[in-house]
């Protein structure tokens, strides 16, 4: 793999959730694919064509059904041989790299226990997730520090600058 390409995962590495960093970090999928590279007598480029192709699937900017044509295209390999590649990679990259996703959420949602007005809530929300917050009873009820306005020199309050800026 390129040290161009190396830096340009890495970049968009920090776009994913921490999660997903881990396990691909902690996955050697640059060498599995570069072994399945070698398997298809690919070259040099061919196989950084691969990983590049495949790092873009990790990152989620590709989707899964555009690998094979893809692989087909960018790397330069038959129809056949591009569909072979891309279900060996999934076989032996997406599929761990996925289980193993699937299993630290798995595991991270049996220590969390919500509860049933939590259920209740975010089913009823549609699926938004900030019903999960917890609020405190006295949120609502503005404190005396909250309710100030603050006054500028010429006597404008920043509420009423705020207010112009509403549309």
């Amino acid at each position: 793999m390129t040290e161009k390409l190396k830096q340009l995962i890495k970049e968009e590495m920090v776009n994913l959730q921490k999660e997903s960093q881990e396990v691909i970090n902690a996955f050697d999928w640059i060498k599995i694919s570069e072994e399945i590279g070698k398997k298809y007598l690919l070259d040099e480029n061919e196989i950084n064509d691969l990983q590049a192709e495949t790092s873009l699937i990790l990152l989620g900017i590709n989707n899964v059904d555009e690998y094979a044509p893809n692989i087909e295209n960018n790397v330069g390999t038959s129809k056949n041989e591009a569909e072979k590649i891309s279900k060996e990679v999934n076989e032996k990259i997406f599929e761990p790299i996925y289980d193993i996703l699937a299993k630290n959420i798995k595991e991270k949602l049996k220590t969390k226990d919500p509860t049933w007005k939590q259920t209740l809530d975010f089913i009823l929300s549609g699926g938004n997730y900030s019903v999960f917050i917890k609020r405190e009873e006295n949120q609502n009820t503005p404190t005396p520090e909250t309710s100030k306005t603050t006054t500028l020199d010429n006597g404008s309050k920043i509420t009423d600058i705020k207010n112009k800026f509403v549309i």
